[in-house]
């Protein structure tokens, strides 16, 4: 009995082989094609999209997506070789895809996340935004994450899913943006010179918007000191270094005229040291309570 069991698991085994050996083998060399396809494929859709006026933020989104549709067409026609039926091989993706959903709910997010950005474009790759308290230029917009670059050269990768549901701040959506300075003087300056010197030094700097004309006003007066707000448009572009600039060159003019800073000031009141300052030196101080 034990012969005739090997006898027939040999015989089952052998008419294995002759059925989905020649299969098995199709589908190794349809594997290793598909791969050398898809690798063709995607390096012509990069050249394809270089040459585009595609939007730079949709190629990078476009290339991460065809990487998946690529390869899921690969593994479908290797298991349509392997002989598993269309029906059958959707309801195992279908299966896997439920599986795969649940345990990749926030990876699906995100997936929205990347189409619902490339639709509304609140941000496309190198402008310079602000979410979630990371300042940077936006370097790609995958179908998952957007990656940002910092002033330091920090890289910072951040769920699309976040980023779509996030206050994003885009400081380069609109051509110009306002420089401000926010100044400080003491009560005893002439507040008419100091507002026309600031105004004048802003207005010699040669990549300055002049319509409108830089302009400075007093804003408030505080406990100690007078407080002076100035402002000018720039390009965006150019905001940080026209900033720092127009902030040194009015720091300059201020010490030129000799015209200081505020510095805090408080008045202490103490009655008994006043009282033995009042009395006479061969006197002594009355006692408390006489």
């Amino acid at each position: 009995m034990n012969k005739d069991f090997w006898v027939h698991v040999k015989d089952t085994f052998l008419k294995f082989l002759v059925e989905i050996g020649p299969r098995a083998i199709y589908a190794i060399i349809a594997l290793f094609i598909g791969v050398f396809v898809i690798k063709i494929a995607m390096q012509m859709l990069k050249r394809i999209l270089k040459k585009s006026k595609i939007e730079l933020s949709l190629k990078t989104f476009l290339e991460s997506l065809s990487v998946f549709v690529l390869w899921g067409l690969l593994f479908f026609v290797v298991g349509s070789i392997l002989g598993i039926e269309a029906s059958s091989f959707l309801a195992i993706f279908g299966a896997a895809g439920i599986a795969i959903g649940l345990a990749l709910q926030g990876s699906l997010a995100n997936f929205a996340g990347g189409v619902l950005i490339l639709v509304f474009k609140p941000f496309k790759v190198g402008d310079l935004i602000k979410v979630n308290n990371v300042l940077g230029f936006v370097e790609k917009i995958d179908i998952l994450y957007t990656r940002v670059k910092t002033y330091d050269g920090l890289i910072v990768t951040m769920p699309n899913g976040n980023v779509s549901n996030s206050d994003v701040d885009n400081r380069t959506m609109e051509p110009y943006r306002r420089v401000g300075l926010d100044l400080k003087f003491n009560y005893d300056v002439d507040i008419d010179f100091v507002l026309n010197l600031i105004e004048e030094t802003m207005k010699k700097h040669p990549k300055i918007i002049h319509n409108p004309e830089p302009d400075a006003w007093l804003d408030s007066i505080g406990e100690y000191e007078l407080k002076v707000v100035a402002r000018c448009w720039v390009k965006s572009e150019e905001y940080y270094p026209i900033y720092w600039e127009q902030l040194l060159a009015v720091k300059k003019a201020l010490d030129k005229n000799g015209i200081e800073m505020p510095v805090p000031k408080r008045t202490l009141y103490q009655p008994q040291l006043k009282q033995e300052l009042m009395v006479k030196p061969n006197e002594k101080a009355p006692k408390e309570g006489k």
